[in-house]
């Protein structure tokens, strides 16, 4: 009989991530599908109660919580200890927690504390009798393993978009507070404060249901013989800001700010996407003024709809690529799209 534990820290006052609510949905799932299994709540940060209230109707046989000012902000030491106190509490042989960047970073500790294993990376969970497999991805997500260990406890963090958000209904949770006395030396780090970026320059949004790629043709030389990458960037930021769209871009874009050419100014590394950059799991993809080169199209695997706008008929994209190719000048098209954009 496993008991599982959905593990994750609250966002501010009381509230889960998307990724929480899906790594929630693999846990309820799974307890559903092992016989004689039973499935508990641990959450630690801000507003516990409140987001105990939010999934309270997930089935939970017990909620527990870590609060205190110590535990609100992100810090390895306190998020660490947590999730530790979370885990033995629970007494739990299996631990589902999304993958955040402060679960990323405090859990494969908290796994070496409590002697158990931890998988990352998982992107399903099944149950074959009472015996739990996962798959995971290796190699920048280039390979596909199924798995599963006899070793207890397993921590297991599950990737962002594989599975459905969990729905059901909000009440109220009995929740347990767990006590947890953090040493003076685990707070030398601080949180001064966070500078977000504003709405208007926020390029990545891994939740946004549309990517949009820009290629190395928004920087080249145009049908006057000039280059308008200033034209560009505007185009560009109107469109993101009006669909709150995620911006990706192709490696010969990103590549170009290294050689000292003209490049568009909110562009970065952390942009790219493909076979050396991130593989997004956006629903829908646009790729604009990119050939769509195999490197690059290892990124768009994950996404479900693919569009590419392109004046070059024979393209990469042209070719078995994308669902649908649009022939025509990006500059123009992405005007007019922006046009009806802002008349609603």
């Amino acid at each position: 009989m496993e008991k599982i534990l959905f593990l994750a820290h609250t966002e501010g006052s009381g509230t889960l991530s998307p990724a929480s609510a899906q790594a929630l949905a693999a846990a309820v799932a799974l307890s559903k599908s092992l016989p004689g299994s039973t499935l508990t709540v641990g959450v630690w940060g801000e507003g516990g109660q409140a987001a105990a209230d939010a999934i309270a109707g997930c089935g939970a046989v017990a909620f527990f919580s870590v609060t205190g000012k110590d535990f609100d902000v992100p810090r390895y030491a306190s998020d660490a200890a947590a999730a530790e106190a979370l885990v033995r509490k629970s007494g739990a042989s299996v631990v589902i927690a999304p993958a955040s960047s402060r679960i990323s970073r405090a859990l494969p500790g908290v796994a070496v504390r409590v002697g158990g294993r931890i998988e990352t990376h998982v992107v399903a969970l099944t149950a074959t009798g009472a015996k739990v497999q996962i798959k995971r991805w290796y190699y920048r997500q280039r390979l596909q393993a199924t798995m599963s260990r006899a070793h207890r406890p397993w921590c297991l963090v599950v990737d962002a978009g594989v599975f459905d958000a969990w729905q059901g209904a909000a009440g109220k949770a009995s929740v347990e507070a767990i006590s947890v006395a953090l040493p003076e030396g685990s707070k030398r780090t601080r949180v001064e404060g966070v500078v977000a970026a504003s709405a208007s320059v926020q390029t990545i949004r891994p939740d946004a249901d549309l990517l949009f790629v820009a290629g190395a043709g928004w920087t080249k030389k145009q049908a006057d013989g000039q280059s308008h990458a200033k034209q560009g960037e505007g185009l560009i930021l109107e469109f993101l800001e009006k669909s709150k769209a995620s911006l990706g871009g192709s490696k010969s874009l990103v590549d170009l700010s290294g050689e000292g050419r003209e490049v568009l100014s909110f562009m970065s590394h952390m942009n790219q996407v493909g076979q050396t950059g991130s593989s997004p799991r956006h629903r829908k993809g646009l790729s604009t003024c990119c050939h769509g080169e195999e490197p690059h199209v290892v990124g768009w695997r994950f996404i479900t709809e693919r569009r590419a706008i392109n004046k070059d008929a024979n393209c990469g994209w042209a070719r078995g690529k994308a669902d649908v190719v649009y022939v025509a000048d990006a500059f123009e098209v992405m005007a007019k799209v922006n046009a009806l954009l802002a008349k609603g």
